[in-house]
C-alpha cells in the first residue's frame, strides 16, 4: 500500500506540476548522525510516500551542484535514526555519486560520477529487508551503487531528498518519478 505523498521538512518554495516536482532548498539543511562531526541534522527536505511493503522508486534528477555538500537524490527513511540517502553530492570540488546509511550513526561512500551530473537517474528498491540502489547516466543501464540491509518497520517513507548543508538556493528538478512493486531483477541485471 502506498499512501498520499507528504514532506519531512518541507522547503519555502516547490511546486508539483504534471508530475515534475520542483525544489529549492532552505539554507543549512542536512542528514547525518554523529559520525566525524559530532552532530545530528535531520533538517534536509524529502518528498515521498509511506509504504508497507516492497517497492521500487525511481526518479530522473537535475540539477547544478555548485558548493560542498549540495545533494539530491533519494531517500529511504524508518525513523530519525535508520536511514539511507542517495545521489549526487559535490564534495572535494566536483560532483560525486554515494550513499550514506544511518544505523544510529552515519557512514558515507562517495565514488566519481562519470555523467553529467546535471542530469541522471536513481532507483531504490527494497526487497525482502534489503536494499539494491542504483544509478544511471542515460536511463538505460544501472550500475549498483550500494545493497545493504534495512531494518524492518511498518512503515517507511521513501522519497526524493534535497539539500544544503552550506546555503540555501540549489533549485532541484525531479521528474519521470515512479513508485511501484519492487523490481525483482538479478543482482547483475542493470537493465
Amino acid at each position: 500500500m502506498i499512501s498520499t505523498p507528504r514532506w519531512i521538512n518541507p522547503p519555502q518554495q516547490w511546486s508539483e506540476q504534471d508530475g515534475v516536482l520542483r525544489a529549492v532548498t532552505d539554507d543549512t539543511t542536512d542528514f547525518w548522525s554523529n559520525t566525524w562531526y559530532g552532530f545530528n541534522r535531520f533538517s534536509g527536505h524529502v518528498y515521498g510516500w509511506d509504504v508497507a511493503e516492497d517497492f521500487t522508486l525511481q526518479v530522473r534528477v537535475r540539477s547544478d551542484f555548485t558548493t560542498l555538500y549540495d545533494q539530491a537524490g533519494i531517500m529511504v527513511t524508518a525513523d530519525e535514526s535508520h536511514w539511507l540517502k542517495a545521489g549526487i553530492e559535490l564534495n572535494d570540488g566536483q560532483p560525486m555519486i554515494g550513499s550514506v546509511l544511518t544505523n544510529e550513526n552515519s557512514d558515507w561512500a562517495t565514488g566519481i560520477f562519470s555523467g553529467d551530473p546535471r542530469d541522471f537517474s536513481m532507483r531504490v528498491t527494497l526487497t525482502e529487508g534489503c536494499l539494491r540502489v542504483q544509478y544511471s547516466t542515460d536511463g538505460q543501464v544501472w550500475p549498483l551503487l550500494r545493497l545493504c540491509p534495512f531494518p524492518a518497520a511498518k512503515s517507511i517513507h521513501v522519497g526524493l531528498m534535497c539539500c544544503t548543508p552550506q546555503r540555501a538556493g540549489l533549485a532541484v528538478e525531479f521528474s519521470d518519478i515512479s513508485l511501484g512493486k519492487a523490481l525483482k531483477k538479478e543482482l547483475h541485471d542493470l537493465s
